[in-house]
């Protein structure tokens, strides 16, 4: 049995579906249920609980072997995350696949990177054999500006001339399934990115190809985004958290790409080009 955390949101939800279609044994724990219906219907076993409440996480680890590990970002995120881990080794699972980033190296400055680092460090030194998901910006992210593409033809971020090399989510959920499923990934580390290392210039250059109409990108004051993205996230600690992990993206701090997805899924990553063809209706006008 494989434990799920993390399977309501975006990039929990993908590995769902893409562990799912393997037809593995799944069980997921989810706050909400009825938000979580779609994760039944697709013949995933529910436990209803919170991952900060150690109870609630001893009841959904009874009887799995595996387990994927995301959790959101916040202030609490590495203390939940550790509390998940000591209570899989007591539970007898096995083997953890988190989600981590690309960022979280040895003397990570960054709020979220050193939650990484220390939560990565804490799987390791449990016993249990692991494997660290390590993804950079991810395309989906683009779906915020998804309302400036569309009606104002511009798209606002504080990038600088950084470059990325941005992975789509199904990528990222289908290396977890690999690790999930298949033998040999035990006690690595994967970074993940899609195929391109791209300026956001160069990103706006792609959504002008692929919609027919000229996008702009503009580089915004890191201050004026964090006003704009504040009402969005959820305190203080979360506006400045994400903050940092742009400004070493327009530092930057992430200018490479790796092969990770050919070699575990025996494919091409998905393209920026692909990404923005999947979601025409959220980035072009009727």
């Amino acid at each position: 049995m494989i434990l799920l955390t993390g399977a309501t949101g975006k990039t929990g939800g993908a590995a769902a579906k893409a562990l799912a279609q393997q037809n593995a044994p799944l069980r997921a724990l989810v706050r909400d249920e009825q938000k979580a219906a779609p994760l039944a219907a697709a013949g995933i076993d529910l436990v209803v609980g919170d991952l900060t409440d150690a109870n609630s996480v001893a009841n959904a680890l009874e009887g799995v072997t595996k387990a994927l590990l995301i959790v959101p970002n916040s202030d609490q995120q590495l203390e939940s995350e550790k509390q998940f881990v000591d209570c899989a080794k007591k539970a007898g699972v096995r083997h953890i696949v988190k989600l981590s980033s690309m960022e979280a190296v040895p003397g990570a400055t960054g709020a979220i990177p050193r939650i990484h680092v220390e939560s990565e460090a804490h799987i390791k030194q449990s016993g249990m054999d692991w494997t660290m998901i390590r993804p950079n910006f991810f395309m989906q992210n683009l779906l915020a500006s998804a309302g400036t593409i569309k009606d104002q033809k511009k798209m606002f971020l504080p990038m600088k001339d950084g470059k990325t090399g941005m992975a789509d989510i199904r990528d990222i959920a289908a290396v977890m399934a690999a690790a999930l499923t298949q033998e040999g990934h035990e006690n690595k580390s994967y970074e993940v990115t899609g195929p391109e290392l791209l300026t956001f210039t160069q990103v706006a250059d792609h959504f002008s190809d692929v919609l027919g109409e000229q996008i702009a990108y503009i580089d915004t004051p890191l201050d004026a985004y964090m006003k704009t993205i504040a009402p969005f996230l959820l305190n203080e600690w979360h506006v400045n958290a994400i903050t940092e992990l742009f400004a070493e993206i327009a530092a930057g701090g992430l200018e490479h790409i790796t092969n990770t997805v050919q070699k575990i899924l025996g494919r091409e990553p998905i393209s920026l080009t692909q990404f923005i063809k999947d979601h025409m209706a959220a980035f072009k006008a009727a």
